[in-house]
């Protein structure tokens, strides 16, 4: 008697959380897409810049 083998495939799509609020985030800042784009790959690094360097007109 053999073992079956179970394989388990788990595929994400989409974008993350992190990925969604650093794009809006860059949107609002920088009114440029090319940024807001490797603001989205940079995720949480870009959301946790911008509340560190964060004006006070951007509240």
């Amino acid at each position: 008697m053999s073992d079956p083998v179970i394989t388990h495939t788990v595929t994400n799509t989409g974008i993350s959380l992190g990925a969604a609020i650093a794009v809006v985030l860059s949107w609002h800042r920088n009114k440029s897409i090319l940024l807001a784009i490797v603001h989205g790959i940079l995720s949480w690094l870009y959301v946790i810049y911008f509340a560190l360097t964060r004006r006070d007109d951007e509240q």
